[in-house]
């Protein structure tokens, strides 16, 4: 069932105060010009997070250029469109729940994000073990 978390109810609730302040200060008038301010921000939203999704989805999915750099820019709080908008990639996803996704360089060093209702809970970087990259240097 869907569960309304108290951000998204303080939302609603500031949205619907904004409409009963404009109809109490302006009547009618008031109530439609505060509705298509809501609709106008929720637009500029959208196409936000669509734009974001759209640069993504021209690169491979899970990949970054730099999982050092990645690890350093992120912090806990940050929401999955944000993480994907610092990547420039959909990332790989590692499992549903709990949700845990994942992005890989070129150097095979990774970045685990754990999200917790929409945002990062956790990260760690994995990087491959020095023995491994210079045994492939030594068969080329």
């Amino acid at each position: 069932m869907f569960k309304l978390s108290f951000k998204s109810a303080l939302l609603w609730l500031a949205a619907a105060l904004v409409i009963a302040l404009a109809y109490n200060k302006m009547g009618w008038p008031g109530v439609a010009l505060a509705v298509t301010v809501l609709v106008f921000w929720l637009l500029i939203n959208t196409t936000r997070m669509l734009q974001t999704l759209k640069r993504a989805a021209d690169r491979p999915k899970g990949f970054v250029a730099s999982a050092v750099m990645l690890n350093a820019r992120l912090k806990p709080g940050l929401s999955l469109l944000q993480v994907i908008a610092m990547t420039q990639s959909l990332g790989e996803e590692v499992s549903k729940e709990p949700e845990v996704w994942r992005w890989t360089d070129e150097g095979h060093a990774s970045v685990v994000c754990r999200f917790a209702r929409g945002k990062l809970a956790e990260y760690t970087l994995h990087r491959p073990e020095p023995a491994a990259d210079l045994a492939d240097a030594g068969k080329s």
